[in-house]
């Protein structure tokens, strides 16, 4: 079989597809978020909303969709991070508010995607977590009763 382009010069078909295509079928998902504020004055990391997730095979992926509203450094010469964790060890970060003075600074918000491969059938417990590096002034997510949310979604066998 051909096939004929417009300048009538021909390619051919594909006539068989590779065996394993990834499917990236979402099996599940789970949302959690919160409208609380969080204030760190430590350099502590300190939890800002979780949700858990149980995937069903360990080939599957979990899809991250991290969104953090209300982030502001008060007064303190630090900066502000944020991560993603996935039963205590670290998935994503990322770090900013931070222009070495002690004025206050803020941000309408942040967001973290990640594509995680947990190998895994347990239940596992995703987090977003705020920290103050320098223990410094104050750190805040959710001012003014912004949101902050998390989806998880498990993608089959990608």
């Amino acid at each position: 079989m051909a096939i004929i382009k417009p300048n009538n010069n021909t390619i051919s078909a594909i006539t068989a597809l590779p065996a394993a295509i990834p499917t990236g079928k979402v099996l599940q998902s789970v949302y959690a978020n919160t409208s609380t504020q969080v204030d760190v004055t430590s350099s502590t990391w300190t939890d800002i909303v979780s949700a858990s997730i149980t995937p069903a095979s360990t080939s599957n992926k979990v899809l991250v969709l991290a969104a953090i509203g209300g982030l502001n450094r008060h007064s303190g010469d630090t900066e502000l991070q944020l991560r993603v964790t996935r039963d205590g060890s670290q998935v994503q970060q990322i770090k900013g508010l931070n222009n070495g003075s002690n004025n206050f600074l803020t941000e309408v918000g942040a967001a973290m995607n990640e594509l995680d491969t947990p190998s895994s059938t347990s239940a596992l417990t995703y987090k977003i977590q705020l920290n103050n590096r320098d223990a410094n002034g104050t750190v805040t997510a959710g001012s003014n009763s912004a949101n902050s949310s998390l989806v998880l979604m498990e993608i089959e066998g990608w």
